[in-house]
């Protein structure tokens, strides 16, 4: 039964395949484990080292017909990470002569390799074999709203084969529209509307490029595949990434809401595309979209998602882009799941292979032609002022990130006339500039000085290198990490409820693309685009892409357990996510310089799929609690009506403590004369494991805070039995400003299966009233003993 708990590990290694001049037909392709160890202290690095060996074998191999080729020709990849070792072509007598050569391991031959190209259901461990996928019969029958940017019917990903016929449950349909037809709706896309009256009536001159739900932008078929999307095979981005593309709950049914226009978005359309997800029936609505620093009576999506809590519809939001900033996510709404973005151990790569025949391997994601043929390197140094044209016109230039100016140097090249650029930066966020318009590869600072020292000593002219792109490597490590983009909480709205709830994959995300709508560009000779590229598949990064992940895995749940509330489904995604990475150490988060993340950033931690199918135990909440917590915010009976479209508002129990899967609270000291501060929570758990059960609390060291649980056991002897326990902080009244302390309340099962809870706590100062501001964060999880 634990195995059923843990995330698959069944993660292939990734091997780029390089078109290679063979030198011989008895060449083959070959990896080459060493032991670094033996490295000799000559070498200033691997890389020199594996580039002598391969030299060794030049000189060792000569025939009265033949010189074999130099060590560069061999050499198809120096691995920094990946492995121990290179990859290179050698014949079977240098294959012989490798094998007694100091430090020499192992060797395997290169063989072809297919992946799971979004990757991201690998990476949450869903596989066919055991856990959420065959348990949730991969989401069958479940259907996820989304609200977007519409949809491309011809996409692969919504191909209904093998699929059973729609629900009868289902009310919606497939509108008519320019250049979409009914018709192009199946037993996977089973509804697609359009709302634009409120964009129209606000702007009535307007003319629609598209007035249907086809989707001219993108986003929509990006995110409505990620969530439902069905197997496609040889996709891929440009070469990077090839694989199968799955989404999350393959077997679920999609409609479309297309309520997002390029033209101009507006409150209305969103909630008349909500407002009809509901009559439809849908079960999931994912909505990666939201807007930021309004109330929650104000809030369409907090608005439109509380009707659909009541008709038992699970919401999943975006928590916004605009991280790394505190209190900048949107949708901290308390009914609804928000979600944070993190990134996956999949890494795409470019090589760089020096006239001396070392190379070196970066990121990158330049999408033209896979190769640059050999041609002169120049090493600028910082490349952040003025760019020196005679000196660097035709040349693959090396650029030195020493101040943390890669954005400025970046985007100087770029107006350049270069054949490609070299930075070098210890800076661990990237991403936005792997994808690029000219040929650019990121190299670390090990990497790069390799290539720095080369290009110095030939700068007169004679130093050549060549460029390759289009490699893709998995089980990088760490991962995930938050990524910096992400919006932190506290929540504007609801600043008691702790937000966001959760993180999911959400970086570098493939996944369907429709084809009219160019996806990369190149520039040209004044580095200004010029050729647009298209693709059926396209690289994505935000919380957009990270929402239809947990909306997917909200399908799973609902498939395997139809009769959960919206709550339960939350609770048992936020209790058993995972808050270390593959690494076994915490999760990282890029934004803090790769401190710690704080619930802050992540929420309870990464969902983890297979664990949520039993969580155990579940923080379950009904509409009047969430109507209990209005009242104690002190929203006006007006208020709380637009939001619960009730004039029976009952305040007659006012209370900030929400049965929630997490905690926060403020505290401020400087309005006390107290020593001390005291916060107490009560929780009621409700038992949905086999059997009975006894769970028993585990606290950690908290900073300086002093906290505490009662009872210290929970002890339950049927299904949905319920308990209460109370949680008791208690802490000094002189918090610092900007101070983030987290720990752990952890509710171990006696059949071995762990329940934590994290606890985090920030200060910070509010611009309106100068006092400190101190949230605690209790994140309820759930990881194996």
């Amino acid at each position: 039964m634990a195995d059923s708990f843990q995330m698959a590990n069944h993660i292939s290694l990734c091997v780029w395949l390089l078109s290679l001049v063979v030198l011989a037909m008895s060449h083959e392709t070959y990896i080459v484990h060493m032991d670094l160890s033996a490295k000799p202290t000559a070498f200033s690095s691997h890389h020199t080292w594996f580039s002598a060996t391969l030299d060794s074998l030049t000189t060792t191999t000569t025939t009265s017909t033949h010189v074999t080729s130099s060590s560069s020709s061999k050499l198809v990849y120096s691995y920094t990470n990946a492995i121990n070792g290179f990859t290179a072509i050698l014949s079977p007598s240098e294959l012989e002569l490798i094998k007694n050569t100091p430090g020499y391991l192992y060797m395997v031959k290169d063989t072809t390799v297919e992946l799971d190209t979004t990757h991201s259901t690998q990476f949450l461990g869903l596989n066919s074999n055991s856990g959420a996928w065959p348990v949730a019969s991969y989401g069958e029958d479940v259907i996820i709203g989304i609200v977007d940017t519409g949809v491309w019917p011809e996409s692969e990903s919504f191909i209904d084969h093998g699929m059973s016929s729609v629900p009868e449950r289902w009310k919606g349909e497939c509108e008519d529209g320019f250049q979409f037809n009914s018709s192009l709706c199946n037993k996977k896309l089973i509804g697609a509307r359009y709302f634009n009256k409120g964009l129209l009536s606000n702007r009535p001159n307007l003319t629609l490029s598209m007035n249907s739900a086809r989707d001219t932008d993108g986003h929509g078929t990006h995110t409505s595949s990620t969530a439902a999307g069905g197997y496609v095979k040889r996709a891929s981005y440009f070469g990077y990434g090839t694989g199968t593309a799955i989404g999350v709950a393959p077997h679920a049914r999609v409609a479309i809401y297309k309520a997002v226009w390029e033209e101009g978005v507006f409150v209305s359309d969103i909630l008349a595309a909500i407002d009809q997800a509901i009559m439809d029936g849908v079960d999931v609505l994912s909505l990666s979209l939201g807007q930021d620093g309004i109330p929650l009576h104000e809030d369409p999506i907090a608005i439109s998602s509380f009707a659909a809590l009541e008709k038992g519809i699970f919401v999943s939001a975006s928590a916004g882009n605009d991280g790394p900033y505190l209190r900048s996510l949107h949708n901290g709404t308390p009914w609804v799941l928000t979600v944070a973005a993190s990134t996956m151990d999949r890494e795409f790569t470019g090589m760089l292979t020096l006239g001396n025949g070392v190379s070196v391997t970066g990121l990158a994601l330049y999408p033209a032609n896979s190769s640059l043929t050999q041609g002169p390197i120049y090493f600028v140094g910082a490349c952040e002022n003025d760019l020196d044209a005679g000196k660097i016109d035709e040349k693959i230039i090396v650029c030195q990130d020493k101040n943390d100016t890669l954005d400025e140097q970046y985007y100087n090249v770029q107006g350049s006339n270069v054949l490609g650029a070299i930075f070098v930066t210890n800076n661990t966020d990237v991403e936005f500039f792997m994808q690029s318009t000219y040929p650019v590869l990121l190299l670390d600072l090990e990497s790069g000085k390799t290539v720095m020292d080369y290009a110095r000593k030939f700068n007169s002219g004679e130093a050549k290198a060549s460029l390759k792109f289009h490699g893709t490597r998995l089980k990088t490590k760490p991962a995930p990490r938050v990524a910096s983009y992400s919006a932190r909480g506290p929540s504007y709205s609801c600043p008691v409820v702790l937000k966001p709830d959760i993180t999911a994959p959400g970086s570098l995300i493939l996944a369907a693309w429709p084809d009219s709508v160019s996806l990369a560009s190149l520039k040209n000779d004044v580095g200004t685009a010029t050729e647009l590229l298209y693709s059926k598949f396209n690289l994505l990064s935000g919380t957009s892409m990270s929402c239809p992940h947990a909306s997917g895995v909200a399908a799973l749940l609902k498939a395997a357990h139809p009769n959960w509330s919206p709550s339960a489904i939350r609770s048992a995604m936020m209790t058993t996510s995972d808050i270390l990475d593959n690494t076994l150490k915490p999760i990282q988060d890029i934004g803090d310089y790769n401190n710690p993340a704080t619930p802050l950033a992540m929420g309870s931690g990464h969902v983890a799929p297979n664990k949520a199918m039993n969580p155990g135990l579940i923080y379950d909440v009904n509409p009047q609690d969430y109507v209990n917590l209005l009242c104690g915010l002190n929203y006006t009976k007006i208020q709380i009506q637009a939001i619960t479209r009730s004039s029976n508002v009952n305040c007659s129990n006012p209370s900030l403590d929400l049965n929630y899967p997490s905690f926060i609270a403020d505290f401020e000291g400087n309005k006390t004369k107290s020593v001390k501060v005291i916060h107490e929570f009560k929780r009621t758990v409700t038992y949905v494991g086999v059997g009975n059960s006894t769970f028993t609390a585990k606290l950690t060291a908290v900073g300086r805070l002093n906290v505490s649980v009662s009872p210290k056991k929970l002890s339950f002897q049927s299904l949905n039995e319920k308990k209460s326990y109370k949680l008791r902080i208690e802490g000094p009244n002189n918090m610092k400003e900007n101070e983030v302390v987290y720990g752990f309340l952890s509710w171990i099962d006696s059949k071995g299966k762990w329940y934590l809870k994290k606890v985090d706590k920030h200060a910070k100062a509010c611009a309106d009233n100068q006092h400190a501001f101190v949230p605690f964060a209790f994140d309820t999880k759930c990881n194996l003993v």
